[in-house]
């Protein structure tokens, strides 16, 4: 996908250091990549952080966009990469116990009708560090379990584990928000 005009002008004033148009980059994507962070994080201050750390990110290696596809998927990847790489710091995280009990709960799926994008979300951030990260990587992002194995340093049978339990997490909250 060809950049804009305006688009590539603005990348352009970016690279050169102009504030101003720094800002309304950060303008443009800011909304969107707090959600990006929303998703991967426990709580907004989390996800704030991880937004200013993107947006470092961003800007510290934004000479390395070759104008080769879409701008927003540049710049999504960062933000998604800046939160799998704190999780991979916090690897102890990973391989999380306390949702051991899960495998007795009623696969109550139809539930999820009931939720709305919104309340999903806070149930998602209620779930293990590890859990909500290989969650987010192959439901809303489309990795494999291969990729997510390989993103986070963990085995297939790990990534397959943790998404499976964070289902199950999420179907047993969504039964008790039901009740």
């Amino acid at each position: 996908m060809q950049q804009s005009e305006e688009e590539y002008e603005l990348i352009q004033k970016c690279l050169q250091g102009n504030s101003a148009s720094q800002k309304k980059l950060f303008d443009i994507f800011s909304g969107k990549m707090y959600s990006v962070c929303m998703r991967y994080a426990s709580d907004p201050d989390l996800a704030q952080d991880f937004l200013q750390e993107g947006f470092i990110r961003l800007f510290k290696n934004l000479h390395q966009f070759r104008f080769e596809g879409s701008f927003e998927g540049w710049v999504r990847r960062i933000f998604i990469h800046t939160s799998i790489e704190f999780c991979r710091k916090n690897a102890k995280n990973l391989e999380v116990n306390g949702l051991d009990e899960l495998e007795n709960v009623g696969l109550n799926e139809s539930v999820l009708d009931k939720f709305n994008a919104e309340s999903l979300l806070l149930l998602v951030q209620k779930l293990p560090t590890g859990y909500r990260t290989v969650f987010n990587l192959y439901a809303i992002e489309g990795y494999t379990h291969k990729e997510i194995a390989i993103e986070l340093g963990i085995s297939e049978n790990t990534s397959k584990t943790q998404l499976r339990k964070a289902r199950l997490g999420l179907i047993a909250m969504l039964n008790k928000e039901k009740e």
